[in-house]
């Protein structure tokens, strides 16, 4: 799978997808992550306060990788959108 993310509740939808095509239940990723259940569930619906350090650990877990690159010039944001 390759995801191109432009916001962050992209990256929930990701995540719970992820989680579910695994058939892991919140509980049991969350006892890997040493969070509650109510924590995850609370990632999964609003990543926007995550860490890059737990997200990368969400990542790990999931078997999921983080790639950051250069965005193709025909799709990069004009300085008016900043």
């Amino acid at each position: 799978m390759r995801q191109i993310l432009n916001h962050s509740a992209q990256l929930g939808q990701i995540l719970a997808s992820r989680r579910k095509a695994l058939k892991l239940s919140q509980q049991a990723l969350a006892a890997k992550l040493t969070i509650s259940q109510n924590r995850l569930s609370e990632i999964e619906t609003s990543p926007g306060t995550l860490t890059v350090e737990r997200l990368l650990d969400l990542c790990n877990l999931l078997g999921l990788e983080l790639v950051i690159q250069n965005r193709p010039a025909a799709q990069r944001p004009s300085k008016t959108e900043w």
